[in-house]
């Protein structure tokens, strides 16, 4: 399992080291992937002074001053490549159950693999 954040390498190493992450944090300074796959939305203005008021600093966490996040997804990817699963919603705020990501990866693996 990869995560993939905006923020620096610096700011992703202290997230994954605070939260004590049992996998891979890749930095993605820019949104260079998540644009890739059209998945990169501006925050509106409200939000941004919610993010700062409760010490959210994007511009600082992601070095730029675009206030861009992307959207959370899910995919899992075959090892040749191919996305065999996508969850993404356009509310940011919601995300895949864990539980529905075990069933589709038992069902796209196997109950062995």
């Amino acid at each position: 399992m990869v995560a993939i954040s905006p923020q620096t390498p610096d700011h992703a190493l202290t997230l994954a080291d605070k939260h004590n992450l049992g996998f891979v944090l890749l930095s993605d300074v820019g949104n260079k992937v998540a644009r890739l796959y059209g998945l990169v939305f501006s925050l509106p203005e409200p939000l941004r002074h919610l993010y700062k008021k409760f010490g959210i600093d994007l511009q600082d966490y992601n070095a730029d001053e675009a206030y861009e996040l992307p959207l959370p997804g899910t995919f899992i990817v075959a090892p040749d490549g191919t996305i065999r699963f996508v969850f993404v919603d356009c509310d940011y705020t919601l995300r895949l159950e864990p539980d529905e990501m075990v069933d589709q990866l038992r069902r796209i693996v196997g109950p062995g693999g």
